[in-house]
């Protein structure tokens, strides 16, 4: 759908902005909202808020098991329902929302309330839209992405377009109910994908658990999980079948250690069933000082601490040499075992695998080794596993396929919202005349 532009348009002297509607005004960010710093009641009743990237201005307890941790509210500010949250240290990133709640906040976030009559749903959509991270980012202070701070006295300094109230508040209803449609598209792409993942991970469960021929007598495995196996299956413990390698990570004071040309893993990477190359590399002197070992292309790489073990166990085959971070090992198998089939093996145990996680004292997610390898697998003949291996890969092709179509979907979907919220906050198109038949049409629903 295409949308009109407004008649006529004026220079608006911002760089990032461009050419604004011929009426809309172009003011400092400290020209419509101020930095509230009201000090929040040190009692215990109280909200307190956090502010992601996804999802804008939660209280604390829907989110995190732990609640409201704050014992007290001493040095935190007071929010108002509708005012606007910034994120001084992740808002080049979009953390930043309007809240729908009285409560407070910590320190870590700035807290704006409108000067003069507009909108703040119209700014969230603003400041939270492409166009505004580089901004942001730019007129933040500090040395790192993770350190940066976008404090108000440089987000006040900055020039943002000011249509008329009455037309944001036109925009803000165009922009919700078109983003709630592309939304919900986005949200059955999602459930076909999970719903596409629980059938892969049904397939290759069967497949390493009951093999590929449905007329094979069976035999009782004496393991809960396995249930009958192929009767001339073995199952043995799964510490006499693999060898487990450490890794580690070399001191980032040290320069000389980073960046070379060797991969180096840590759970970021584990996203794919085979890995050949990395976000971070590590330099040869790493590994020749010792700060660092290779392991062998054809090594298994999962994540034995993190909290992706809440829900996943990735397991992932390296097809070169590469060095792991210590919260991976790198699995190698012996004779009983082809090494891409082990993997599989391990794809299809993972929901027994995270029943052996445990709570770390820090609340991270952690495998205990000696649990693991505890674990009894049924180990196939080495012929019947190559067989098995090559019947998976052709019955997954389509699934795998499917699934990166949905996912292109999405991204494609997200595109299309970045560019419609960008378009309509910077007046690059009219929707003036669609949100009031928007307006209509709601009224005549209610």
């Amino acid at each position: 759908m295409s949308f009109p532009r407004y008649p006529k348009y004026k220079i608006s002297g911002v760089e990032w902005l461009g050419e604004v509607p011929e009426h809309w005004e172009v003011l400092p960010t400290k020209r419509l909202f101020r930095l509230v710093v009201d000090p929040a009641p040190n009692n215990n009743d109280f909200t307190l808020l956090s502010i992601y990237t996804a999802i804008g201005v939660r209280p604390r307890s829907e989110l995190e098991a732990k609640g409201n941790r704050a014992s007290t509210t001493d040095g935190y500010w007071k929010v108002q329902r509708g005012d606007l949250i910034v994120n001084k240290l992740l808002a080049w990133m979009g953390a930043i929302g309007v809240s729908e709640y009285d409560g407070v906040t910590s320190p870590a976030y700035d807290i704006l309330r409108k000067k003069r009559p507009l909108n703040p749903h119209f700014y969230d959509y603003l400041f939270r839209c492409g166009i505004c991270f580089t901004e942001f980012r730019r007129h933040s202070r500090g040395i790192m992405d993770m350190r940066l701070r976008l404090y108000f006295d440089d987000l006040g300094q900055l020039p943002m377009p000011s249509p008329p109230e009455k037309e944001q508040n036109e925009i803000v209803r165009f922009l919700q109910a078109e983003t709630s449609k592309i939304d919900e598209l986005v949200g059955e792409q999602r459930r076909l994908i999970e719903l596409l993942k629980e059938k892969r991970q049904a397939v290759i469960s069967h497949a390493v658990t009951k093999g590929l021929n449905p007329h094979a007598p069976l035999k009782p495995s004496g393991i809960e999980w396995l249930g009958d196996v192929p009767a001339y299956w073995e199952v043995q413990p799964l510490k006499y079948l693999i060898k487990l390698s450490s890794g580690g990570t070399p001191s980032k004071e040290n320069t000389a250690y980073w960046n070379g040309n060797v991969p180096w893993a840590s759970s970021k990477d584990l996203k794919s069933d085979e890995l050949s190359d990395t976000q971070d590399h590590i330099t040869q002197m790493a590994v020749s000082d010792g700060v660092a070992n290779l392991v062998p292309a054809g090594s298994i790489l999962t994540v034995v601490r993190g909290m992706i073990l809440l829900h996943t166990f990735p397991v992932v085959m390296t097809r070169v040499p590469m060095a792991i971070n210590q919260d991976l090992k790198a699995i190698t198998s012996g004779s009983n075992f082809d090494s891409d089939y082990l993997a599989w093996l391990l794809r299809g145990a993972s929901a027994e695998i995270l029943g052996r996680t445990d709570e770390a004292a820090h609340g991270t997610k952690v495998l205990r080794i000696d649990s693991w390898l505890s674990m009894h697998v049924p180990v196939p003949p080495v012929r019947e596993q190559r067989e098995i291996i090559s019947a998976l890969r052709e019955s997954l092709a389509n699934l795998d396929a499917l699934t990166a179509e949905a996912e292109r979907a999405i991204e494609l979907l997200q595109e299309r919202r970045t560019a419609l919220i960008s378009a309509a906050v910077t007046g690059k198109i009219d929707v003036r005349d669609i949100s009031r038949g928007v307006a209509g049409n709601a009224e005549e629903t209610s």
